[in-house]
């Protein structure tokens, strides 16, 4: 006579809807920044350069509350990054931020209150096994009022030569090319300006910047 397998019977297998995105806030902007988060480049490196900029939204009007991050390959081109950015204490378990040492690849900016940022960090590399690619930062922008995040990059004027057979920007109309560019803002290469533009307003002032869609 046959058993019957003890316990309740396996319910059949069914695809699972995907969790909602939804809007970022109020907390992030007290949760998600750290100590330091600003600073990728270590302490008194003497190749620091200095990203900066503004972000807007598609009226033109500075964003004072935006959150973003940034990732960049090693300055050997490897991308797996060195642990460290969120350390924390070990009695209170407070976030205590970087150790001002290690490169870690890895940085976090909000925004202040009139939408501008600041990062210093070392100089943009390809990543490595890409010959093809250019120098560049990847950006990731959070703000209220965005159900998906954004992903952009940032990319140098010192690297024309590689921009022209880097995979993306070369597939890019010069105009909207252009929105991923930093461009010098003093002694090059250590002082560049980024503006980042959610959504081009009506009067066409500002070229809405190009982001990535990841499938």
């Amino acid at each position: 006579m046959p058993t019957r397998p003890e316990g309740p019977a396996a319910a059949p297998a069914v695809p699972l809807d995907p969790t909602p995105s939804q809007t970022i806030g109020p907390f992030y902007g007290y949760a998600l920044p750290f100590p330091g988060g600003e600073r990728i480049a270590p302490t008194g490196h003497p190749d620091t350069v200095t990203l900066h900029g503004l972000v807007r939204d598609g009226d033109g009007a500075p964003v004072p509350d935006a959150l973003l991050e940034f990732w960049q390959a090693g300055p050997d081109g490897s991308l797996t990054g060195a642990p460290g950015s969120l350390r924390r204490d070990p009695a209170t378990g407070a976030v205590i931020g970087r150790n001002g040492v290690d490169f870690t690849g890895f940085g976090r900016v909000p925004t202040d209150a009139d939408g501008r940022y600041a990062l210093r960090t070392l100089p943009a590399t390809a990543p490595a096994g890409r010959p093809d690619a250019a120098p560049y930062l990847a950006l990731c922008v959070f703000a209220r009022g965005l159900l998906h995040h954004l992903f952009t990059r940032v990319y140098f004027p010192e690297h024309t030569a590689a921009h022209a057979a880097d995979p993306l920007l070369s597939r890019l109309p010069q105009a909207r090319a252009r929105t991923l560019l930093a461009r010098p803002d003093g002694p090059v290469p250590y002082r560049y300006r980024f503006d980042i533009q959610l959504q081009q307003p009506a009067d066409g002032r500002y070229e809405e910047t190009v982001f990535l869609d990841f499938r």
